[in-house]
């Protein structure tokens, strides 16, 4: 029996736009729905400085979290150490991020960790003045990582190489396809053959523009167990959907 994962759990990804968002509240959906407390902590933000809601909102209105936290925020659309630099602003620092999740997870069952693009994006700075990752941030914690992935074409690489990553960091980990899309090719299904002994879950394109009561009620369909959701049978799934 698949064990859900609780604490402190990091969402990566294989690129940028891939899905880390609306994967992240889906995970806070069917954990609350399953009656978890969860928090959502977005480590640095980065492109604010048009004034647009950041990730931490758009996971606000699709799950409503009982907790939603960004800790740093810069104006270019960077990798947050160098949007740091760029707009002349303190990087965050690694320790900063450890003692901000911990606090949740002693008020939370669950605290989801947002990272900014790919696993090993500098985020900050350590107190030696080296960059640090998300992947430093998931050793740090002892978290497990989820790595939001594409469907089509070239993401069996991608994920091969976060998910090696994360392993010689003895980092557990499991994937979820970020957007399935509505018509899957023969590239999708391939794919998906490949990717099932890792899979942990799969969202239907679009499922960040579904109306906030819609998302709530179906997450828990898009996940496995070990994400708090109730999908356990990829074949069936399969069928479902095509």
């Amino acid at each position: 029996m698949t064990v859900p994962w609780r604490g402190p759990v990091l969402v990566t990804g294989t690129d940028t736009e891939v899905g880390k968002t609306v994967v992240t509240a889906a995970i806070a959906a069917a954990a609350q729905a399953a009656g978890l407390r969860v928090a959502v902590v977005k480590p640095g933000q980065t492109g604010t400085a048009s004034g647009e809601p950041g990730d931490v909102d758009a996971v606000n209105r699709l799950a409503a979290p009982l907790t939603g936290r960004t800790l740093a925020s810069f104006p270019d659309p960077l990798a947050p150490l160098a949007a740091a630099r760029v707009a002349e602003l303190e990087p965050l620092e690694l320790h900063t991020a450890v003692d901000a999740v911990r606090e949740e997870a002693e008020k939370h069952d669950l605290v989801l960790v947002e990272g900014a693009g790919g696993l090993l994006v500098p985020m900050g700075l350590r107190p030696s003045g080296e960059p640090w990752t998300v992947a430093d941030l998931a050793v740090s914690l002892g978290s497990p990582a989820v790595v939001v992935a594409r469907a089509g074409l070239g993401t069996l690489n991608h994920t091969a190489l976060t998910l090696e990553a994360l392993e010689r960091r003895a980092v557990p980990a499991g994937v979820v396809i970020g957007a399935w899309p509505a018509e899957p090719e023969l590239v999708h299904w391939a794919n998906l053959t490949e990717l099932v002994p890792n899979l942990l879950g799969a969202l239907p394109a679009g499922a960040g523009s579904m109306d906030p009561g819609v998302f709530r009620r179906s997450a828990p369909g898009w996940l496995t167990p070990a994400l708090h959701g109730v999908l356990d049978d990829w074949r069936a799934w399969a069928e479902e959907i095509s």
